[in-house]
């Protein structure tokens, strides 16, 4: 029921008539995208709907309205609380962060500053509502393969996109945070560069990562990975999508300081990853102490391996 009150909540009030068929769609519902004078389209448990005019959910793409510039306008100003100003910032890295835990991916006309960075995007033509789900249990069956006695090994966590590895990521986190039958709990430093994994909204939590978790929401990974190890001295660090050389350098200075460290990356196997140039580095270092591979299975995401440092399969179809 909280989530379906919080997907109605992303709409100006005039409006949420339309949308209550959507927010009902519940746990299944993964993305909202809306497009200027183009069809509401919906992602619910892997399939693509339609909204009608009347607010009805449908498949056929003949009966899908079409969000006109004006409704699509004030959905935009209602998610930034009528104060465009004050979003401006996150809008430059191409996103809103939205009540409930949610996060807006926009797109339209990219100004620019003198430097050529983005400064701003005006004339929102597009938003994608990327819809938070916490999966609490997730990661109990995990969770006793990623520890070495009482000592969290460092775990990276790939997927191709779309199958959860955020999603089991926020749980790793809540329960090495609180404590779990593995190990008593640690403090956890998050860096949401993407504000997907606490959900943040003023920075505050939307989502539950634990009681000893600090979060530096919408900050750069490798620039919040030393700021928290200056500032909250955490035991752990995480941090989600790895994808470049800066980031496994500033991973390469957290783990001298001796955080473990919990995060995630693209990619479809094993063998995949051992690809990636920019991982090299901590791949040969022999560096993450445990792989979790996901995949899809019956709509859901599961856990197909999990591996040791040296690629070793420890288990198989959690």
């Amino acid at each position: 029921m909280q989530l379906e009150r919080n997907v109605i909540r992303l709409f100006p009030e005039y409006l949420r008539f339309k949308w209550r068929s959507v927010a009902g769609l519940g746990e299944t519902l993964q993305e909202i995208r809306l497009r200027c004078e183009k069809p509401v389209i919906l992602y619910a448990g892997g399939e693509e709907w339609f909204l009608d005019g009347s607010g009805k959910l449908t498949r056929d793409r003949e009966r899908a309205q079409l969000l006109s510039g004006e409704e699509l306008a004030q959905i935009v100003k209602h998610i930034c609380r009528y104060s465009l100003y004050a979003y401006e910032e996150e809008m430059s890295r191409g996103y809103m962060s939205a009540d409930g835990g949610f996060r807006v991916g926009i797109a339209g006309e990219v100004v620019l500053n003198p430097d050529g960075s983005v400064r701003n995007v005006r004339y929102i033509s597009s938003l994608n509502i990327r819809i938070a789900h916490e999966a609490k249990g997730a990661a109990a069956p995990v969770l006793p393969w990623l520890y070495n006695g009482e000592r969290l090994e460092n775990v990276l966590i790939l997927s191709p996109p779309g199958c959860g590895k955020t999603t089991l990521l926020r749980d790793i986190i809540r329960m090495v945070s609180d404590g779990n039958d593995c190990a008593p709990g640690q403090t956890v430093g998050v860096v949401d560069e993407r504000s997907e994994i606490a959900g943040c909204f003023q920075g505050v939590p939307g989502n539950d990562v634990g009681s000893r978790t600090d979060v530096l929401d919408g900050c750069p990974k490798g620039e919040g990975m030393m700021m928290l190890l200056r500032s909250m001295a955490p035991k752990v660090m995480a941090v989600d999508e790895l994808g470049s050389r800066e980031d496994v350098n500033a991973l390469e200075q957290v783990l001298k300081c001796g955080c473990s460290v919990l995060a995630t990356i693209h990619g479809a196997s094993y063998e995949e990853l051992c690809r990636k140039r920019f991982l090299q580095p901590l791949l040969e270092g022999h560096v993450f102490g445990r792989f979790v591979v996901l995949g899809r299975r019956d709509g859901k995401f599961a856990v197909e391996q999990i591996r040791d440092a040296e690629g070793r399969i420890l288990a198989e179809g959690l």
